[in-house]
Formats: structure tokens, C-alpha cells, sequence
């Protein structure tokens, strides 16, 4: 991937696209260190320990029903973590994704004489940030359809994580998401399957595929809509570890 202009980011919060009122993102991964140096060393010595991350973003205010503030004023405080999934750039199949299980830890509003109305947000990280690519781009969807794969150029063994982002929903009946592994692009088994999304519902959701669990070449995001009429807007990710 060649360099990429910042104005493509995109900022899904749970059920909810926050990009369209943010303009400035970031994440950072950290890991802590405990010294090792011992008597007669030159210099000190560590040996790696826990990995933490954070998300921070800003943007503009707007109160309306779902959008930003709304959002966001919810979202503090509370005990249940959402997941997120920072974009650097697009959602598009095969781009890469930062994946947090977030805990919004903080959230103001600004309102300067001169200027527009600002919000900024922190974020931290439960279990660390995850480092994924998309397998279906934030969009419209309106008949069962399997993505385009993805090529890791080799299997993996340590199992991963799926995210789901339900943003808009006016399907008439029930929808089934998954991710799916292959090791030829051609036949194709199930890795790992999130909650029936029922009809008009919005959600996200994150799945655990355990330690040790081979991950095949090839992912694909696959949806299975009950007949019906209207739309849903999803976006898939996953991660290997």
C-alpha cells in the first residue's frame, strides 16, 4: 500500500459511523517493560510485559438523536465496552483496521467565540489493540452475498477475532453474518459466526476464535439475508493473532 491522505479515516463506534463528525483520530499500542539488569551489566536490560492501547478522536458537536453527542455521553461511564475499529484510510476489502474492545474513558465538548463547536474522545483498550483487514466494506447490502477474498499468503495458528458494525438496518427480516476460512479459495468452512441480527436491528459484536485454532490463506466475509425487503449496512473485520 502506497502513502495515504488522513481524509478517508473512518471511525465505527459500535453501532454507529462516527465519521462524519470527526476530523482528527489516532490509536496508540504500548507494552510495558520490566527491568532484567543485574550486577555488573554495562547497560540496562527488559524483558516485555502487558500490551496496552488507546484511541483518541475529535472532531465537531452535533446533538442530534445518534449522532456524536448522543453517542458518546452514552457510551461514558459504562461498564459495557463497545467495540471499535479505526480505518486509517476507507473501509474497503483487504485495507487495514485497528480493533479495540474500548472503554470510552473520556468525553468534552468545546465552545470557543471564534469557531466551531468541538468534541474530542479518549478511549482505552480491554485486551489490547488488534491489527486486522476489512472483509466487507461499510455499505448497503440487499441480497445474500459472499465478499471477495482476502490472501494472508499463508495460514496462521493462533487463532483471531471477528468485528461486526451494523450501522443501519431496514431489512424485513433476519440476517446471519460470518467469516469464513479456506485454504484454496475455493471451498469454503465457517470460522466464525456472529448473533442473528433480527430485522431492523442495530448492533456490533465481537468474536473470539480461540488460541491454537488454525486461521486458513483465505478469509471472506459472507451474509445470509431471510427473504425480505430493504437494507443493512455492515462492516466485518477480522484478526489474526
Amino acid at each position: 500500500m502506497a502513502f495515504i491522505h488522513g481524509k478517508s479515516a473512518v471511525v465505527l463506534h459500535g453501532a454507529y459511523d462516527l465519521s462524519s463528525f470527526l476530523n482528527d483520530g489516532s490509536v496508540s499500542n504500548m507494552v510495558e517493560t520490566a527491568e532484567t539488569t543485574a550486577f555488573g551489566s554495562s547497560a540496562k536490560t527488559y524483558i516485555t510485559g502487558l500490551k496496552d492501547g488507546t484511541l483518541s478522536a475529535s472532531g465537531m458537536f452535533d446533538g442530534a438523536a445518534n449522532a456524536v453527542d448522543e453517542v458518546l455521553t452514552a457510551s461514558i461511564g459504562s461498564d459495557t465496552n463497545a467495540p471499535v475499529s479505526f480505518f486509517p484510510t476507507l473501509t474497503t476489502i483487504g485495507n487495514p483496521v485497528k480493533l479495540l474492545l474500548a472503554k470510552t474513558t473520556g468525553y468534552s465538548v468545546s465552545s470557543p467565540v471564534g469557531d466551531v463547536v468541538s468534541v474530542s474522545y479518549d478511549a482505552q483498550a480491554d485486551g489490547g489493540i488488534d491489527h486486522g483487514v476489512s472483509l466487507a466494506p461499510l455499505a448497503a447490502i440487499v441480497a445474500t452475498t459472499n465478499s471477495t477474498s482476502v490472501d494472508n499468503a499463508a495460514s496462521t495458528a493462533n487463532g483471531g477475532l471477528a468485528q461486526l458494525h451494523v450501522t443501519a438496518n431496514t431489512w424485513s427480516a433476519n440476517a446471519t453474518i460470518k467469516v469464513q476460512h479456506s485454504s484454496d479459495n475455493s471451498t469454503w468452512a465457517d470460522l466464525a459466526t456472529f448473533a442473528v441480527v433480527a430485522t431492523t436491528v442495530k448492533t456490533s459484536e465481537r468474536v473470539a476464535v480461540a488460541a491454537g485454532t488454525t486461521v486458513n490463506r483465505y478469509l471472506r466475509a459472507q451474509n445470509t439475508l431471510a427473504t425480505g425487503t430493504g437494507s443493512i449496512t455492515y462492516q466485518v473485520s477480522f484478526a489474526r493473532r
